[in-house]
């Protein structure tokens, strides 16, 4: 059965107006939603899986209203896409006035300015004051492929090096890197080959320094690969779906400076980690550390798709001309709109906006940690902070207790997304947008979610 828009438009809010409040007016998921989840179910792939079975119609500021006029508080972001907000202006507008000139004409066939004006934001903004290039192209996975290629091209070397709880894509180069089976790696293979996987600094669970735990991940680098053989190294400054695991000050540092002494490529994955999410532009920015070549995605573009490459210009420059591209990649639509999330980002303060998401949420379950054992710990920077749950007798994680704790706020309007190489890590992404007054409801809903647990 078809489902009239006009009817959806007409059951969620006034197009004038997104009050921000959590609102419920009928059970999760509500009858529209039901319904749309059926045609779902008979018209796309199962293997494409949701985390709520609700339908979104419009969202903004810290909401989402769905087809049956919930409206639900945002703590994810569509996973740390839309930081400038759902529907923000200045991405409206850039996107409305390009689409009306023109969707597309390739960059690589007929070029156009908002391409190069992206890259050249991109240069200015990211970590280090050294000559830049950067190549657009349309996912995360697909930047961090080109990423290895540029390294490769450049090192005229082939292993490539990541970390335990890694997480880079789901494409087959993408897949090799990411650390975890279930459910991105597992049947899909064979994978890319000279791909290699190190200890990663996860101060929670191993207690080591950052220090030491470098000089743990470096010894068997050489051991087992040899910086001579070594294009690059990939990792996330503060790991995503691997459970936003927070290295140990002084581990990035090392590993920069291992790289850098023995011709080895570092390259930091900051899809999730960039623009404003942790409290800084870039994760990178924490440490003073940087990169030689920096991976971009997510909230770069205010929801379109967009991802890119930038670094050191004698590092992009390396491969042969026609060896980087694609089709839609550094499309006009999404490139007007990464400048406008930029400009919003920049002049808005949302850098200095999401230190204050930060320091909400780590109080707030610091404070329930303390009488709560089976906190095991709170910890990332910016909006970007991650709850890890144990069993407070074993300190093993407990993704039993975390899914039960995600589906009851699901239940009670509240967006939260899980994570971690073992399942038991909620992670909190709200959109740099969100009122205060909502983030608090947030926190209360999900507290209020363990109380009952």
């Amino acid at each position: 059965m078809s489902i009239d828009t006009a009817t959806i438009t007409a059951q969620t809010l006034d197009r004038d107006e997104l009050v921000q409040e959590r609102r419920l007016v009928t059970e999760i998921p509500g009858p529209v939603s039901q319904e749309l989840m059926t045609r779902k179910l008979a018209a796309v792939s199962s293997a494409v899986g949701t985390t709520m079975p609700v339908f979104a119609a419009r969202a903004g500021g810290g909401v989402v209203v769905d087809v049956d006029g919930n409206s639900l508080i945002d703590l994810g972001s569509g996973i740390a896409v839309t930081g400038v907000g759902n529907s923000a202006p200045r991405v409206v507008a850039a996107v409305q006035q390009q689409v009306a000139d023109f969707t597309h004409t390739c960059f690589m066939v007929t070029p156009y300015d908002s391409y190069v004006a992206v890259a050249e934001a991109l240069n200015r903004l990211t970590p280090g004051d050294h000559d830049k290039r950067s190549a657009l192209f349309n996912s995360g996975a697909e930047a961090v492929e080109n990423a290895v290629k540029i390294a490769r091209s450049y090192t005229k070397k082939q292993a490539v090096v990541a970390f335990d709880h890694a997480y880079h894509g789901r494409t087959n180069l993408t897949m090799a890197l990411t650390a975890k089976s279930m459910p991105y790696k597992s049947g899909f293979g064979p994978f890319a080959s000279e791909i290699y996987r190190a200890p990663m600094s996860y101060p929670f669970r191993d207690g080591l320094t950052g220090p030491e735990a470098a000089k743990r991940a470096i010894s068997l680098i050489e051991k087992q690969i040899g910086a001579d053989n070594l294009a690059a190294i990939i990792i996330e400054p503060i790991q995503g779906e691997g459970g936003f695991v927070v290295p140990a000050e002084g581990f990035l540092p090392a590993l920069v400076e291992w790289a850098s002494a023995n011709g080895v490529v570092f390259i930091a994955d900051e899809v999730q980690t960039g623009f404003a999410r942790t409290g800084d532009m870039f994760a990178s920015d924490h440490e003073g550390i940087v990169p030689d070549l920096v991976v971009t995605a997510k909230g770069i573009a205010g929801g379109l798709p967009l991802s890119a490459v930038t670094g050191r210009a004698e590092i992009m420059d390396a491969p042969h001309a026609g060896g980087l591209g694609g089709t839609y990649g550094g499309n006009p639509l999404a490139c007007v709109a990464a400048l406008a999330a930029i400009e919003t980002y920049e002049e808005d303060g949302l850098v200095d906006r999401a230190r204050g998401i930060g320091e909400k949420l780590v109080s707030r379950f610091r404070e329930a940690a303390a009488s709560d054992a089976r906190i095991g710990d709170v910890r990332g920077r910016g909006a970007m902070i991650a709850v890890e749950f144990v069993d407070p007798e074993t300190n093993e994680p407990d993704a039993t207790l975390t899914g039960r704790v995600a589906k009851a706020a699901h239940a009670e309007g509240v967006i939260v997304l899980t994570c971690g190489t073992y399942g038991n890590i909620i992670r909190f992404l709200p959109p740099l947008t969100i009122p205060d007054a909502l983030l608090d409801e947030g926190i209360d809903v999900v507290l209020q979610a363990l109380a009952a647990s």
